[in-house]
């Protein structure tokens, strides 16, 4: 039986692994600093449930679609070099990644390939036992994905995507909005902490990242868009 991500999971983990993610946050806040000045999209709630998961999970493959400047993908890293097993799997059109992911996160645990996600299906391992999606938020890719690279992917790993609840509800005819009513079709349940869509989890975490001394912030942004669910 699969691990349900809710809030009670997710506050075990945050307990868990309190030690080894104060480190990560450090080692992450260095990196937004000079020479690297890495400009971090994920906000810092579900930066941390995405390493707490991969932590918990110790995926051998993961899949990232959507790299941009490398703050996902650097969170990434740093859950499988915690772990001492894994690889990544990252995939975006542009290749910021590749100046700023620090060569000590990278070296025998990451692939990196430009281009289009759409147009490299077959490069993407069908093995991946975690997902992480943060690319085009457009209805069309959403639709892709869910045609074309889930059908794909193992029953049972934990998927993320990311820019979801910037408010109440996605707007209608983006990426979130067809996720979301795919969900509601395979009567999926899903888990956010964002402050818009649920604020009661937007606080709960917040609550026990200040019980944790985790709570100085590495990042402006509170959004905490992105959902977790576990892929059926």
């Amino acid at each position: 039986m699969h691990q349900t991500i809710d809030i009670d999971h997710i506050t075990r983990l945050y307990r868990t692994y309190a030690h080894d993610l104060d480190q990560v946050r450090e080692k992450q806040r260095k990196l937004l600093a000079p020479p690297t000045s890495l400009k971090a999209q994920l906000d810092d709630i579900e930066a941390e449930i995405t390493y707490l998961l991969l932590r918990e999970t110790r995926p051998e493959t993961v899949v990232e679609i959507g790299t941009f400047h490398g703050w996902s993908t650097t969170w990434i890293l740093q859950a499988l070099r915690d772990n001492g097993t894994g690889h990544l799997y990252s995939y975006d059109i542009v290749d910021h990644v590749v100046r700023n992911v620090p060569e000590q996160l990278s070296t025998g645990r990451w692939t990196f390939t430009q281009g289009d996600a759409r147009e490299n299906l077959e490069k993407i391992p069908d093995t991946a036992d975690f997902l992480f999606i943060d690319a085009a938020h457009s209805a069309r890719f959403a639709r892709w994905y869910i045609q074309h690279l889930l059908p794909r992917m193992r029953p049972g790993i934990p998927t993320c995507v990311h820019d979801v609840f910037h408010g109440r509800r996605p707007l209608p005819f983006t990426e979130g909005a067809v996720v979301l009513r795919w969900l509601a079709d395979q009567e999926n349940a899903y888990f956010t902490a964002s402050r818009a869509h649920a604020p009661e989890m937007y606080d709960r975490l917040n609550d026990v990242k200040r019980n944790l001394t985790l709570s100085h912030p590495l990042k402006d942004s509170q959004d905490n868009p992105m959902i977790f669910f576990t892929l059926r």
